[in-house]
């Protein structure tokens, strides 16, 4: 059956069937290296510097492939970052919903392309030369049809099958998965603001951008793996080209260093601003461990005439959530628990005090180190074990 679809229009170029598949594969793939690497690391958060013959491949690539503009891809992009989750996000899944953003990604993208002023504010400091003015950002539908006259040309029928899947490789990957899905389903290693979530294992097809959370809680780095485990291949690629000079990497993620001894305070609370996403990762994992428990201590109670207790999951949602944005539905169920549970009320006033070391970053050095202090004493006079071990922790970190 095969070799009869193969017969019917044959190209310049005869390969078996395998053989189109790994073209097929290759091309997604430098198409998915070119979004990761150049239009997002390099154009968008300037986490790293390209040489120009590696960024002309990329954007020829790109025009070829996608029909995308380098300035409008970096324009809506930022304004996701700065917008993120509210009405005026160009793409949340939170706003159009997640099966909203994985079928109208498209649509979504090219409506805030028409939005001449989100071009004009987040678009800076991309290629204005002569073919970015000239060829690629005015004539954006004709790279793809040459693309298309190529590939039918070597290729055949075969050949317009390969041109129509590279056409839908990003959509899928970038304006679906990442966009939505990247915001929905997943773990997340840091407590960002946002919903962002890293999703395992298809690194190799989306090239590292799956580490969604991880970028969100780090927008500037190069690097989006951050544990072990994490795969990142457009880290690899760069890494390469650093190599032999094709690229110059300008930030990536602190490394959090954890001393044997305590340091100097201001070496310390620099260390908890920056990794405050960790911080907060580590604090929820107490909170859980004792909510639950808590709530089963409480239940048991409840079971010979205690209190009624809201369900423990969603309680522990609103724990998280901005006490200045909590419903009356949310400050109650707080309160159920509170009434009867001194230890998570002191959690729950700990988080919102620590929370405050960053949120209050611009004040002196003087009321920041008087907030961490007063931080830690309240910490080793609480009645919690895990408190004051964490507090011990933290006061280790560099």
């Amino acid at each position: 059956m095969i070799d009869t679809l193969l017969a019917l229009g044959q190209g310049a170029v005869d390969l078996p069937w395998w053989g189109y598949l790994l073209v097929l594969a290759v091309t997604t793939h430098i198409t998915i290296a070119a979004v990761t690497i150049f239009l997002h690391r390099a154009q968008a958060h300037r986490a790293l510097d390209l040489h120009p013959i590696v960024s002309h491949f990329f954007r020829l690539w790109l025009w070829l492939t996608t029909g995308m503009v380098t300035r409008e891809w970096v324009a809506i992009h930022r304004k996701h970052h700065a917008k993120c989750e509210t009405a005026e996000d160009p793409h949340s899944p939170v706003v159009y919903g997640h099966w909203g953003v994985l079928r109208f990604g498209v649509d979504l993208y090219r409506k805030e392309a028409r939005n001449a002023d989100t071009i004009t504010r987040y678009g800076y400091g991309t290629p204005d030369d002569w073919l970015e003015r000239n060829v690629y950002g005015r004539y954006t539908w004709q790279g793809m049809g040459v693309s298309l006259i190529l590939l039918v040309a070597l290729f055949g029928f075969v050949g317009l099958s390969m041109w129509a899947i590279q056409l839908a490789w990003i959509p899928i990957t970038a304006a679906g998965i990442i966009n939505g899905t990247g915001h929905a389903w997943g773990y997340r290693n840091y407590s960002t603001e946002d919903t962002s979530t890293n999703i395992v294992p298809i690194g190799i097809l989306i090239g590292g951008e799956e580490l969604h959370n991880n970028h969100h809680a780090f927008g500037a780095s190069a690097k989006f793996a951050h544990r072990w485990y994490e795969f990142d291949i457009g880290w690899i690629y760069i890494r390469m080209m650093s190599a032999v000079g094709l690229a110059h990497v300008r930030k990536v993620a602190p490394a959090l260093k954890i001393r044997t001894t305590e340091g100097e305070v201001d070496e310390t609370l620099q260390a908890i601003i920056t990794h405050r996403y960790r911080v907060m990762q580590e604090y929820g994992r107490i909170v859980k461990r004792t909510a639950r428990a808590e709530f089963a201590a409480l239940k048991a109670k409840a079971g010979r005439g205690g209190a009624d207790l809201p369900n423990r999951r969603q309680w522990l949602k609103d724990f998280r959530a901005d006490a200045a944005t909590l419903a009356d539905a949310q400050r109650e169920r707080l309160a159920a628990v509170f009434a009867h549970s001194e230890a998570l009320q002191k959690l729950y006033h700990m988080r919102q005090e620590l929370a405050a070391l960053w949120g209050r970053s611009t004040e002196s050095k003087e009321q920041l180190v008087a907030r961490w202090s007063a931080w830690r004493t309240h910490a080793e006079r609480s009645n919690i074990a895990s408190l004051k071990a964490f507090s011990l922790r933290l006061s280790r970190f560099a």
